[in-house]
């Protein structure tokens, strides 16, 4: 496959008027996620980019990332045709895209996939870690079904291992001698999940994503990197953590105002 240059970027000689030689290119942050847009976005922190068509190479306004692929929308805004890589209310779908990024990232989509809860998997094990840290025993759960599925002998591609998809560089911080211990992996990934709780005041949707793709994409991208692989962790987690609640027989939470 050929090396791609960022949507936006190579889109946007086609999609903005005019023959100058530099155009702007937004980048907007919105609850905690990156897009990339022909125009500021309404609800959205942006910050304008110039981008020189005659460049040899492009910059990437996304950052370091894996391959991922999306949707770039068109609507209309005062009075004029805009993109971006955002699904705003009034868009329309004008194409689907495919971004090449450097390997090395440890974002992932998961192994497990959505489905009922099973709350008979290695259940002794997350009452334990969830009394001993205080993470919701029902996200943990969520978490280990996305990661693997609940296999204690899963091992990713990227060299993940156990229940709950420990590297091992950071099973080794957490003083897990045997990631494939299904104990000792529940217990060092509450106790990473706890950290990361910590580290975003209680937000599950950034400690899921650091989780994913590590605590460095988090913070260069401030926020949910925009990672295919991460957005769709995130949502299936979040999904997953919704009905492992359900299935426990807590009440659906409030969502924050």
């Amino acid at each position: 496959m050929k090396p791609l240059l960022p949507v936006a970027l190579a889109l946007m000689p086609l999609l903005m008027p005019g023959t100058a030689a530099a155009r702007t290119v937004y980048r907007c942050v919105q609850n905690n996620t990156v897009s990339l847009a022909t125009a500021p976005e309404p609800g959205s922190k942006c910050k304008a980019q110039q981008v020189d068509d005659n460049a040899v190479q492009a910059p990437n306004l996304w950052g370091n990332m894996g391959v991922f692929s999306g949707t770039l929308y068109e609507r209309e805004q005062d009075g004029q045709l805009v993109y971006s890589t955002r699904n705003l209310p009034g868009s329309r779908v004008f194409l689907k895209f495919t971004v090449a990024t450097p390997p090395g990232e440890p974002a992932h989509e998961g192994m497990g996939k959505i489905g009922k809860p099973q709350l008979n998997r290695h259940a002794k094990q997350f009452k334990a870690a969830a009394r001993a840290t205080g993470v919701d025993d029902a996200w943990l759960r969520a978490i280990a079904h996305a990661e693997s599925n609940f296999d204690a002998g899963a091992v990713s591609p990227k060299g993940a291992q156990g229940v709950m998809q420990l590297m091992p560089d950071t099973a080794t911080e957490l003083g897990v001698s045997d990631p494939l211990s299904a104990e000792q992996s529940i217990n060092g990934g509450a106790r990473y999940l706890k950290a990361l709780l910590a580290r975003y005041k209680g937000d599950r949707t950034l400690a899921a994503a650091a989780y994913n793709a590590g605590i460095g994409a988090v913070t260069r991208y401030k926020g949910v990197p925009p990672y295919a692989e991460t957005m769709a962790y995130v949502e299936k987690v979040s999904t997953l953590y919704a009905r492992y609640r359900e299935a426990m027989g807590f009440k659906p939470e409030t969502p924050a105002r």
